[in-house]
C-alpha cells in the first residue's frame, strides 16, 4: 500500500492528523483516532491500522490486546492533506465497548445493509451445509442459487401485485438474499451492479 507522506500536512495539528475509519463494505464510519507519521507509515507497511494515542503518548496498533484488528483496504487523504479516510475491514469489534462503531450501536445504516449481508453471505458459505442453508446453496452451485432468485422474484412480483406492504417488503428481502447469494457464488459483489447503474446513469446512456 502506498501513500506520497510529502503530501500529508502533520504540522498542522501539531504533528497529528485525524483519521477516520469506515469499514469498506459498508461504508459505516467506525471510529475517529489520530495519526502521526510513524503510525501511518507503519498502517501502510503492515496493512493494519495503527494511531498515536493522545492519552497513551504514543504508538498504538487496533487488536495488539484485544485481537480486534482493523484491516485496511485503503488510506484517503483529504484535499487539504491533513486528514485521511482508512477503509478497513475490522475483525471483531472496532469499539473497546464491544460494538460495531464507536458512534453508536446501530448496525451499518441504508445499503450498508447490503455490504453487512454480503459478509454474513461469505461467513455463511463456509458452514456446514446441514447446518447452514446458505451453505447448501452455494454447495449446489450458480444454478441452483439462479432458480431461487427466479422464484423469488415471482413471489414478489405477486406480493407487489396482490399483497399488503409487509408481504412485499418481506418477499423482497428475499429475492435480495438469493440475489446476493448468486452474485457470490460467481465470485461477483453487488458493487458490480452499482458500477453498471452507475455507467448507465452517465448522459451518453440514458436512455432508459
Amino acid at each position: 500500500m502506498s501513500l506520497d507522506l510529502s503530501s500529508i500536512d502533520f504540522a498542522k495539528g501539531n504533528g497529528l492528523i485525524p483519521a477516520v475509519v469506515q469499514d469498506a463494505d459498508t461504508l459505516q464510519v467506525l471510529t475517529l483516532a489520530y495519526m502521526d507519521e510513524a503510525a501511518l507509515r507503519e498502517t501502510l507497511d503492515s496493512g493494519q491500522a495503527t494511531f498515536f494515542s493522545r492519552s497513551r503518548g504514543g504508538r498504538w496498533r487496533k487488536g495488539e490486546t484485544s485481537g480486534d484488528f482493523l484491516n485496511v483496504v485503503s488510506v484517503t487523504p483529504d484535499c487539504d492533506g491533513d486528514a485521511v479516510v482508512v477503509k478497513v475491514r475490522p475483525v471483531g469489534n472496532p469499539c473497546h465497548l464491544n460494538r460495531i462503531s464507536c458512534f453508536g450501536e446501530e448496525d451499518a445504516p441504508g445499503l450498508g445493509r447490503i455490504g453487512r449481508l454480503e459478509r454474513t453471505i461469505h461467513v455463511r458459505a463456509q458452514a456446514d451445509p446441514n447446518d447452514s442453508w446458505t451453505a447448501r446453496l452455494m454447495a449446489q452451485g450458480p444454478k441452483r442459487a439462479a432458480q431461487k432468485v427466479g422464484e423469488e422474484g415471482v413471489e414478489t412480483a405477486l406480493a407487489g401485485a396482490a399483497g399488503d406492504n409487509a408481504e412485499l417488503a418481506s418477499e423482497a428481502a428475499d429475492l435480495i438474499y438469493h440475489l446476493l447469494v448468486l452474485l457470490h457464488a460467481r465470485d461477483m459483489v453487488f458493487q458490480d451492479v452499482l458500477d453498471v447503474l452507475t455507467r448507465r446513469a452517465e448522459p451518453a446512456e440514458d436512455q432508459g
